[in-house]
């Protein structure tokens, strides 16, 4: 049986999400290319997926610069072949607290969070639209609904991610191009683990994998899980600004 995808270019694929997503794709049969700065740990991905039989390419890159991440896309393609799924999740979480506030980290979030996705897109759409075929996937987050205190920088960043992916759906899914916006709450990854505060609903990396990548191949617009953090998410953006605030004012990261 040919896979759902023959070609995916994942960013942030070095850990975490990404890293799983990667792993399950190639066992699928998708050529995959692995996206990220760590280029020990991308390498050890691929040849871990070619020992197993599959096909992969490392391809070191900082997705919060416009050309390298253009010239990932380009290899990916003279490489294994048109992109069929463009997964963006390379993403960071800095925690900002007010007394110290640094303008530089949160520029930092907004390039990798946003921006990233950005140029991945800005790359592969032209492919895709000339061909009327091709997914586009943006891993957000769940803290995208709401603002939270220290993770402001976060929460902007992933908020306006689901801003340009629903404007993006909206003006060229009639071109035969799919865009999903995923949106998980707490996942276990390199970037949570120095989480203090509680994580309800926590999900290993490799549940969260194969969620999403369920979600995806089901064509969904918008994927917010795992269910009872959704919904509580949901009634924290019913609540009144200044009981949220006061709920919220001792919590100390929310990624």
């Amino acid at each position: 049986m040919a896979p759902a995808y023959a070609v995916a270019l994942i960013t942030g694929a070095s850990s975490g999400i990404g890293f799983e997503m990667a792993r399950l794709l190639a066992g699928q049969g998708t050529k995959v290319a692995l996206v990220a700065r760590r280029k020990v740990l991308i390498d050890g991905l691929a040849g871990e997926i070619r020992s197993a039989g599959g096909t992969a390419i490392p391809i070191p890159c900082d997705v919060r610069e416009r050309i390298p991440m253009h010239a990932a896309v380009a290899e990916t393609s003279r490489e294994l072949g048109p992109i069929d799924l463009l997964i963006a999740n390379a993403g960071v979480g800095h925690v900002i607290p007010a007394d110290t506030f640094d303008a530089a980290l949160f520029e930092d979030t907004i390039r990798t969070n946003l921006l990233g996705p950005v140029y991945a897109v800005e790359a592969a759409l032209p492919s895709m639209l000339s061909r009327r075929a091709g997914h586009i996937v943006g891993v957000s987050s769940l803290a995208a609904y709401r603002g939270f205190p220290m993770t402001h920088a976060y929460c902007a960043s992933k908020s306006a991610l689901n801003a340009f992916l629903e404007g993006l759906r909206a003006e060229i899914s009639d071109h035969g191009i799919r865009v999903t916006t995923v949106c998980p709450g707490f996942v276990r990854t390199p970037m949570t683990v120095k989480n203090t505060g509680a994580m309800p609903f926590l999900l290993e990396a490799d549940e969260a994998a194969r969620r999403i990548l369920r979600a995806v191949r089901a064509g969904r617009r918008v994927y917010n899980f795992p269910w009872p953090m959704a919904a509580l998410m949901t009634l924290v953006r019913l609540l009144p600004g200044g009981v949220l605030d006061r709920a919220v004012r001792s919590a100390r990261s929310f990624e």
